[in-house]
């Protein structure tokens, strides 16, 4: 088989990121072309990976002959028109989540690709693909523990960037556990309440942060989150699953544990990419593998507009400080 040719869209730090993961990990597959609005920067990108093209517009990329597949790492208000084009071009998308940015244009991308018959959107929750999770996973549902009642969630982050508002502590950092939340307990999330303590002072006025979700599931299991992304030390994801038998803890960071000059302790990885890279090469790798047959292999469009509508939730509990229910359609109506 040839080589499945990948175009990128938009080459900030993930997409650039992933650039070099496709032109230099990813098996049976090349970076052809990338696009950004930024021309230098994704010529800067471009240039030492060999034979790349930057094209201007991005739907020029989608639309490219030569371009098999197409990963989306552009800003979520552009999705909802790039993920149309790709639809419309047949392209197999790997979509950096969100999927987009409110519920309503996240349900339409859902009904645009299931009247295409096939799924062609994957959506970019790499935490199914870490090592950890995954064993967490294998290990809820052998039934080992019993039935699961609990999870508890951390996410850290050491800074975020001047313009990261409260409401997007919900949409691009909460979302991840909104995801693993869905996925581990294998039910939907029914209720929301976000509570916003004081905050650092280290964030301008106004930010919340840090955050604190905890979400209600169908089947009447609970989950918290934690979420603080000017945590100032480095990047920590924990979580721990409780069951009626037992519980089990991933994201501890004890793989390597030093004793040097009176103290002892590990690493804290700087920033997601450190920690979730082996996730972040699996995911590529078996979307990559998907895309070459026409399809995905992971988290569909569904799970990218599920995520969606419990975050829409999430931020109408944090600006009125109450428990919010989730407006989920009905999957079976949708999808038949």
């Amino acid at each position: 088989m040839k080589d499945l040719r990948i175009g990128i869209i938009g080459v900030g730090t993930m997409g650039a990121d992933h650039a070099e993961r496709v032109a230099r990990k990813i098996s049976g597959a090349r970076l052809v072309a990338v696009s950004d609005p930024d021309t230098d920067r994704a010529a800067a990108v471009a240039a030492p990976l060999g034979d790349v093209r930057v094209i201007g517009d991005p739907l020029a990329l989608i639309g490219a002959p030569d371009v098999d597949a197409v990963i989306i790492a552009s800003p979520g208000f552009a999705h909802a028109e790039q993920l149309a084009a790709c639809l419309e071009h047949g392209k197999p998308t790997l979509c950096e989540k969100p999927l987009t940015m409110d519920t309503e244009s996240s349900l339409r991308v859902v009904e645009a690709e299931h009247k295409l018959g096939r799924p062609l959107i994957q959506v970019g929750f790499m935490r199914r693909f870490d090592p950890e999770y995954a064993a967490l996973k294998r290990l809820l549902d052998s039934g080992e523990l019993g039935r699961p009642l609990l999870l508890h969630n951390v996410h850290r982050n050491k800074t975020s960037a001047p313009h990261f508002r409260s409401e997007m502590i919900v949409r691009d950092s909460l979302v991840h556990e909104v995801d693993v939340t869905r996925w581990l307990f294998g039910e939907e999330i029914t209720r929301v309440t976000v509570h916003a303590p004081k905050p650092t002072g280290l964030v301008a006025d106004g930010v919340l942060d840090p955050q604190f979700a905890v979400f209600e599931l169908a089947n009447g299991a609970l989950a918290d989150v934690e979420v603080f992304v000017n945590f100032q030390v480095g990047y920590e994801v924990r979580c721990e699953a409780v069951g009626e038998r037992g519980s089990a803890t991933i994201g501890l960071g004890v793989d390597v544990l030093t004793r040097s000059a009176g103290h002892w302790g590990g690493a804290v990885p700087e920033d997601y990419r450190t920690r979730f890279a082996t996730a972040y090469d699996v995911e590529v790798q078996r979307w990559a593998d998907a895309a070459a047959r026409g399809g995905i292999d992971g988290p569909t469009a569904w799970d990218g507009y599920a995520a969606a509508a419990v975050c829409t939730a999430g931020l109408e509990s944090l600006a009125e400080g109450r428990p919010v229910a989730v407006e989920l359609a009905r999957r079976d109506e949708v999808l038949g």
